[in-house]
C-alpha cells in the first residue's frame, strides 16, 4: 500500500504553494480532527487557468480538468493546516461550484475531476460526500471552485491556520 506523498508522486504532481487569500479569510482552518478549506480556484503560479461559463466558453472536460487543479489547491491548503500531507487521513466532503451557462447540468461531472483525484491520492480514504453545484459566477471569472472538509490526524493547536509565510512554502 502507497502513501499519499507516494501515489501523488506516481501522479507526476507536486502540491503547490497555498494560494494567497483574496480577502479576510484564511486559505485552510483546522479545527478537532478536521480541516476546512476556503474554496480554491484553478490557479497555478498564481494564475488562473481560465475564465467563462461552463456550457459555453469552457467545455465540461475543460472544467473537469480545472476542478483537478483546485483539488490539488485545496489538498494543498488542508495538507499546511494539517501539518503535511501525511496527517490527511480521510477526505470526507467535497463542494464544487460550477460556473454554469443557461441549460448546462454537467456540474457532477464537472467536480468528478476533483473527486476522480482525491481518490487517486487518498485511495480509499479519498472517498467522500459530495455536493456540486451550478451558479451564476465565481470570483475572478473563474469556471470552478473546489472546497472540501479533510480528516486529519496528529496533534495541533485547534484553530491553527493555512496561510501566511509559513504556509507558504509547504509543498510536502
Amino acid at each position: 500500500m502507497s502513501s499519499p506523498a507516494e501515489r501523488l508522486a506516481a501522479l507526476g504532481l507536486t502540491l503547490p504553494p497555498v494560494a494567497a487569500p483574496a480577502g479576510s479569510y484564511v486559505p485552510a482552518l483546522r479545527t478537532g480532527s478536521h480541516v476546512y478549506t476556503a474554496g480554491q480556484l484553478p490557479l497555478a503560479d498564481g494564475k488562473l487557468l481560465a475564465t467563462g461559463k461552463v456550457g459555453e466558453a469552457v467545455t465540461a472536460e475543460d472544467a473537469a480538468a480545472l476542478a483537478r487543479v483546485c483539488a490539488l489547491n485545496a489538498v494543498a491548503a488542508a495538507a499546511a493546516a494539517a501539518g503535511g500531507l501525511a496527517a490527511i487521513t480521510r477526505i470526507v466532503k467535497v463542494t464544487g461550484f460550477v460556473a454554469s451557462a443557461p441549460g448546462f447540468t454537467g456540474q457532477p461531472q464537472v467536480i468528478n475531476g476533483a473527486s476522480d483525484l482525491l481518490t487517486e491520492i487518498f485511495g480509499e480514504a479519498g472517498k467522500h460526500a459530495r455536493s456540486a453545484v451550478g451558479v451564476a459566477v465565481l470570483p475572478l471569472g473563474a469556471p470552478v471552485e473546489v472546497e472540501l472538509i479533510a480528516e486529519v490526524g496528529g496533534t495541533a493547536a485547534v484553530g491553527a491556520a493555512a496561510g501566511g509565510e509559513a504556509a507558504q512554502g509547504n509543498t510536502a
